[in-house]
């Protein structure tokens, strides 16, 4: 989640390789070639944010992938984008973190209303999920909702995006933080819904920074509650299955940070085939 350098690892903790070009932060996706999305800031800053920026610090939010080997392969400027597209007021270069980049979710293949290689952004201080289409450097739709201080965004069907919301709310008495909420956002009506919100209301899923969701192909779910270190699964009519709480020996709760239930079963015989087979040297 903090700023800092990628590092790839391999299955016995070494390292493999180490990109400090930026710092990167918050999540890391993963696109059909094995390239990897990840949020970073910018420095020294983009032409558009040199321009216009207002103070001696200012978060220049960019979109980078890079390859399996650690090289960046691309890389614009949050920016750059949202001055292209007209989205951008000079009001929003007075503040340090205008737009809080903190997911990338790469588009895996064609559909109606995105195509392969596009990218969804999760902008949390803006309050929009924008698809992008880097191959052409366009904003595709723009989406505005019931959303307040979101993260994770993942595609779920060939017409449906679900929307992690934080539901964080700026009052005149302060912030006040609210349930979490799934959102499911529909292409075809442009409306939204929610999913499991009584389950998540009755097991007291609040997390007022991070926090995802990840949908299995049988309807379950898993989800993230970062803030408390504390991880949660519901079967596919929303009754809770099993939580995890990221408890030490000491009592002290430490956070969980954009976890993953892995899925694939290729992958699944992979791991397990190094997990009784590897071996690793001190």
């Amino acid at each position: 989640h903090t700023d800092s350098p990628l590092i790839k690892i391999n299955f016995c903790g070494k390292i493999s390789w180490i990109n400090d070009q930026d710092p990167f932060h918050h999540s890391l996706e993963i696109d059909e070639d094995g390239n990897f999305w990840v949020p970073t800031r910018m420095y020294p800053y983009s032409q558009g944010a040199q321009k216009y920026k207002k103070g001696e610090k200012f978060y220049d939010d960019a979109i980078t992938k890079i390859s399996p080997e650690g090289k960046i392969l691309y890389q614009k400027s949050l920016t750059e984008i949202l001055l292209k597209a007209s989205l951008l007021h000079e009001k929003d270069f007075t503040h340090t973190d205008p737009f809080h980049l903190n997911d990338i979710q790469p588009v895996l293949e064609n559909g109606k209303f995105w195509k392969k290689g596009d990218i969804f952004l999760s902008l949390r201080n803006s309050l929009m999920i924008i698809l992008y289409r880097p191959n052409t450097s366009e904003v595709i739709k723009i989406i505005k909702g019931p959303f307040h201080a979101q993260h994770d965004v993942d595609i779920i069907s060939e017409n449906k995006i679900s929307i992690f919301n934080n539901n964080v709310q700026y009052t005149l008495d302060g912030i006040k933080t609210f349930s979490t909420e799934i959102l499911i956002y529909d292409f075809d009506t442009e409306k939204f819904s929610k999913k499991f919100n009584d389950s998540l209301i009755n097991n007291k899923v609040i997390t007022g920074s991070n926090g995802l969701n990840d949908f299995l192909n049988d309807g379950s779910l898993m989800v993230e509650q970062t803030d408390h270190g504390r991880m949660l699964f519901f079967n596919s009519v929303g009754e809770l299955e099993w939580e995890y709480l990221n408890k030490a020996s000491n009592d002290e709760i430490y956070w969980l940070n954009w976890s993953r239930i892995i899925n694939n079963q290729e992958l699944i015989s992979k791991i397990k085939d190094l997990s009784n087979n590897s071996k690793c040297k001190n």
